[in-house]
């Protein structure tokens, strides 16, 4: 039989030992525990893009401990500083622990919402001496290694009303009868732009799948396809489509939509039938 899961998302890249570290901690706290690596390379300080790609690997991973951690205000003290949290996801026999700055939120809503909370930021469980600067190491991967080992929720800090989380408020597209205005969620390592704009977004704005579209970006107009895979078009051909989640994204084929575009995160994009 396995050990308990734990999934890791973070910032914290590839080039420094700071991964390692806490893949150390966590074995040292939970030593029959398996980690799952989500993401590391997620760009450094944005708590969106980290929400977004820990939300959407969410439906795919076991039950466990899932712990993140894209902390830009590490360390910040006082009454508007962030808390330090762990949270019991409706969906049985899921925890998430990390930053209390929205990043968490997305992936709790995949798993049914959020029904228990724990303020850890002074949990027992913390690494001393405490560093103010890597809370990676001595809080949150502590903390989850704990709750894998089987520690109970109520006991590794203290008790938070769930109404008082942080949630991260994502921006809305428009959608006309003849036009999406669109903004870009993230852009992946292929240059693939992901927008704020669903499906149904797309068939409410007259944009049907196999049909020309334009795309419209700082006033410039792009001609692309609405398919299905970037197969349907040539190489080096812009196309409009839907991603693994049925979310509308924008991409090149062997190429970088990002690059074409000369477009990256919070850019607006309007796309219309052509």
């Amino acid at each position: 039989m396995s050990g308990p899961w734990i999934t890791f998302l973070s910032d914290y890249g590839h080039r420094d030992e700071f991964v390692g570290v806490c893949h150390g901690v966590i074995a040292r706290r939970a030593p029959q525990a398996r980690v799952i690596d989500i993401a590391h390379e997620i760009p450094r300080h944005d708590i969106r893009s980290g929400a977004l790609v820990l939300r959407d690997a969410m439906a795919y991973m076991p039950a466990g401990v899932h712990l993140a951690v894209v902390d830009p205000e590490v360390g910040f003290a006082g009454p508007d500083g962030r808390r330090a949290v762990a949270l019991r996801a409706a969906q049985e026999d899921h925890l998430l622990v990390g930053p209390d700055n929205g990043l968490l939120m997305g992936a709790a809503e995949v798993l049914g919402g959020v029904v228990e909370a724990a303020d850890i930021g002074h949990s027992s469980e913390r690494l001393e001496p405490f560093s103010s600067t890597f809370h990676g190491r001595d809080l949150f991967a502590p903390v989850a290694g704990a709750l894998a080992a089987g520690e109970p929720l109520a006991g590794i800090g203290d008790p938070l009303a769930v109404g008082e989380l942080r949630r991260l408020e994502l921006p809305l597209a428009e959608v006309q009868s003849d036009a999406l205005r669109a903004q870009v969620l993230r852009c992946d390592h292929f240059g693939n732009l992901m927008l704020n704009a669903s499906h149904s977004d797309l068939t409410e704005a007259g944009i049907r799948l196999g049909g020309a579209v334009a795309v419209e970006v700082a006033g410039q107009i792009h001609p692309a396809h609405y398919v299905s895979t970037f197969a349907d078009v040539a190489p080096g051909t812009l196309l409009l489509y839907e991603d693994a989640l049925r979310n509308a994204a924008l991409a090149v084929n062997r190429g970088s939509a990002a690059e074409r575009l000369g477009i990256s995160q919070d850019g607006n994009v309007v796309v219309r039938p052509a």
